[in-house]
């Protein structure tokens, strides 16, 4: 198996673990809760040895993950689980605009000037454009727990979030050809 498919599986499989078993519990979370912790460990362990070093992003993630999930199923309250998003958003949106106003770093620059290089100007753009779209996220996550189903927040996690990042991601395609170095 090469190391894209690895990474790949190793990014989405605990998210697809929870949906199938969520589903197959008969929509409990109580139930699709620890799959997906253990899951996660795991995903950060495997992308540890392939990287050969910590993948920050997937290890915070984890530890939110581990933190809130533990919080639902010790309190018996899903509310815990259903804040997650939006507290990862907001701390993802803070992270990049308190560390450019701030600390005058651009830490989406830090993380993916291997991926691409780009101009100072391209960087600070890309950097604010994620950061409207994490708080984006973490609003548009807020609405739909607080508005919706459990399932209906559940299909939006999956079916929702997912979708509108990578449409996101494709949209800043032209900044980053624009400023491309």
């Amino acid at each position: 198996m090469n190391k894209s498919l690895l990474k790949f599986i190793a990014d989405f499989g605990p998210l697809l673990i929870f949906f199938v078993i969520y589903y197959k519990s008969g929509n409990n979370l109580s139930v699709a809760i620890p799959p997906l912790i253990v899951a996660t460990i795991v995903a950060v362990a495997v992308i540890y040895f392939i990287e050969k070093k910590i993948p920050y992003i997937p290890l915070i993630g984890g530890v939110i993950i581990s933190l809130f999930g533990g919080l639902t199923l010790y309190f018996n309250n899903p509310v815990f689980i259903y804040m997650k998003p939006t507290i990862i958003n907001i701390i993802f949106a803070l992270a990049l605009i308190i560390g450019r106003i701030f600390f005058n770093q651009n830490f989406l620059k830090f993380f993916l000037k291997t991926a691409f290089q780009l101009d100072e100007p391209g960087w600070i753009k890309l950097n604010n454009r994620w950061a409207f779209f994490f708080i984006f996220l973490a609003i548009l996550n807020e609405l739909v727990w607080r508005t919706q189903p459990e399932t209906t927040w559940v299909n939006f996690k999956v079916w929702g979030i997912l979708p509108l990042t990578f449409i996101f991601t494709a949209a800043q395609l032209p900044l980053i050809n624009k400023h491309k170095i």
